[in-house]
């Protein structure tokens, strides 16, 4: 099976460009951080609403919130794919840290990604 590269762009050969199964599933983690639930329409519980956190103060309140959010909907929308070790979520000055470290089920690598946001003040 040829896993799409997201964004979707093309190769070189002007085909679509493909991704690797680990990066597939980065992608995918990507696309369910910062879809916001009602933003697709087959689908319209899919995403963790971080991306409306962006313009909330920046506070432990919210790194616990979002922590939430994301290792629920990682949960829910991937867990056939992976098994969310951890979730952290770190204020920084006027950055959001979201740190996921998960286990790939197919192929049992354990994987750890990093998104950042900047958060209004």
């Amino acid at each position: 099976m040829t896993n799409l590269a997201y964004p979707y762009q093309f190769d070189g050969t002007g085909g679509t460009a493909s991704a690797t199964v680990d990066d597939h599933i980065r992608d995918l983690i990507e696309q369910t951080l910062f879809t916001s639930p009602g933003e697709r329409v087959n689908r319209p519980t899919f995403g963790t609403g971080v991306m409306q956190l962006v313009f909330a103060p920046n506070s432990d309140a919210l790194s616990a919130a979002t922590q939430f959010l994301v290792q629920g909907a990682l949960q829910q929308w991937l867990g056939d794919l992976i098994h969310v070790e951890s979730v952290q979520v770190e204020s920084r000055d006027a950055a959001l840290l979201v740190t996921v470290q998960y286990l790939i089920r197919r192929t049992e690598q354990r994987q750890s990604v990093q998104f950042s946001k900047d958060i209004q003040p």
